[in-house]
């Protein structure tokens, strides 16, 4: 007997039903990037792994899945090497390149490569999938996709502003109602030299990036494992619970980051980028969160994290300024700064909380049933009508009885049957009828492609 086929773990098959509800997602979010001036960008799903290595921080290299080379892999690697198993040497020798991991470590690419054709500020939106070797679990996949928004080659906070606006637009539009987590990178920066830390900013911030997935307790343990020392942690614990509303928080960190050049330069960044938002109007549920972190190492100032308020899952938009990320392709001082919608995770929400609109404009709207040879081709031009109009329609294809094809209808949940047989070719009629209600109606053929509900 075949073994039954399967696919791998941490990927997922869409089915058309839910194709049409993850279409209406990306296209709810195309839609607010194209209003605020962005482009559309691709770019290959395997880079060379000297472009990913290094950007994601230790933890984020080594969830990077590699592709074996093509050919004899093993021709490159010794015996010694090959007996010895040292895996990471093993890896560099026998892989070239790598699976994506995000989209924004190949759009420093892109605009390093591409940097006489393009125009600066560049504003571009990437809706694609991206791999990471990590466990599979609920709300957490090996494969999935991001929809990003980046500008390129602009230093103003009027750029974060804006990607506030998007994500409010956005799930305004989607239904679901979020907090946004902001900090900034200068922020903690400046606490980790107030705490007697100052070259130590990627082991904290990867530790405290923990901190809703393990708790304070285990942070503390990681942080500890990462050579804080005994007193920097116990420093540390009353500056990330401070509590208050955005401005108060904000004028304590002025007073506790005193002596700290670049902390000050983050809190006034911060109430500049919150300042923006209230004049957009979408400072609503922005909420300024000092254990925020973002592990990925080349942020350096505002980082975003998006959560929805009724379900509980993972982060379903991140982000953040990385005005040094260019550099490391050799083009230094272009900033930056982007977000990225997690689509499977906003999926996961908007499934749970029946937020999907009950017709898709991609959905077949009416189907034709096929009583015979002669019916069929007088449904032909009538077919063609009513998709010129803007409806989407389909004739089925074999002619048999009309109950099986009635059956395919209510299953395809397609509320409109239209019936065409002897009687109706003789009166120059269809029949329309609606599934939900039973409901059937009598019209001329001819208006039919002028159909409204």
């Amino acid at each position: 007997m075949a073994q039954q086929p399967s696919i791998p773990k941490g990927t997922r098959d869409y089915t058309p039903d839910v194709m049409v509800k993850r279409n209406y997602i990306f296209d709810t979010i195309k839609e607010v990037f194209q209003r605020h001036g962005y482009l559309p960008l691709e770019t290959p799903a395997m880079e060379t792994l000297s472009t990913l290595l290094g950007k994601y921080g230790e933890e984020g290299d080594k969830l990077l899945f590699k592709v074996l080379n093509s050919g004899d892999f093993l021709s490159s690697a010794s015996d010694d090497e090959l007996v010895a198993r040292d895996l990471p040497r093993l890896a560099g020798k026998l892989c070239e390149k790598g699976l994506r991991y995000d989209l924004t470590v190949p759009l420093a690419r892109f605009v390093v490569q591409h940097r006489d054709e393009i125009s600066f500020p560049f504003k571009r939106y990437q809706v694609q999938p991206v791999w990471r070797a990590d466990r599979p679990q609920k709300g957490r996949y090996r494969e999935f996709y991001q929809c990003d928004a980046d500008v390129v080659g602009s230093a103003s906070l009027l750029n974060e502003a804006e990607l506030l606006q998007i994500i409010d637009e956005v799930y305004r539009r989607l239904g679901i109602r979020t907090r946004v987590l902001l900090n900034n990178r200068k922020i903690l920066a400046g606490i980790s030299e107030v705490i007697g830390c100052p070259g130590k900013l990627p082991e904290i911030t990867t530790a405290i990036d923990k901190m809703d997935k393990i708790g304070n307790e285990q942070v503390n343990v990681e942080l500890q494992h990462r050579g804080i020392p005994a007193g920097a942690i116990a420093r540390l614990q009353p500056i990330l619970h401070l509590a208050g509303e955005n401005d108060e928080l904000l004028d304590r960190l002025q007073i506790i980051l005193g002596d700290s050049p670049t902390g000050l330069k983050g809190v006034e960044e911060t109430r500049l980028i919150l300042e923006y938002a209230g004049l957009t109007g979408s400072l609503e549920g922005v909420k300024l969160d000092l254990t925020l972190a973002r592990g990925l190492s080349y942020y350096t100032g505002a980082i975003f994290e998006v959560k929805a308020l009724d379900a509980e899952i993972g982060s379903i938009t991140g982000g953040g300024r990385y005005d040094d990320l260019t550099g490391i392709f050799g083009m230094p001082g272009v900033p930056g700064v982007g977000i990225s919608f997690g689509a499977d995770r906003i999926f996961d929400v908007m499934t749970r909380l029946d937020l999907f609109p009950r017709e898709s404009s991609s959905s077949t709207r009416f189907l034709f049933v096929n009583l015979g040879e002669r019916e069929a081709r007088a449904c032909l031009p009538l077919l063609r009508a009513l998709r010129e109009n803007g409806h989407n329609a389909e004739l089925y294809p074999d002619a048999g009885r009309l109950k099986k094809q009635m059956t395919y209808a209510d299953r395809r949940a397609i509320p409109f049957v239209v019936i065409l047989g002897e009687e109706e070719l003789e009166n120059g009629t269809v029949v329309v009828k609606e599934m939900s209600t039973g409901e059937q109606r009598v019209i001329p053929a001819g208006d039919l492609a002028r159909w409204k509900e």
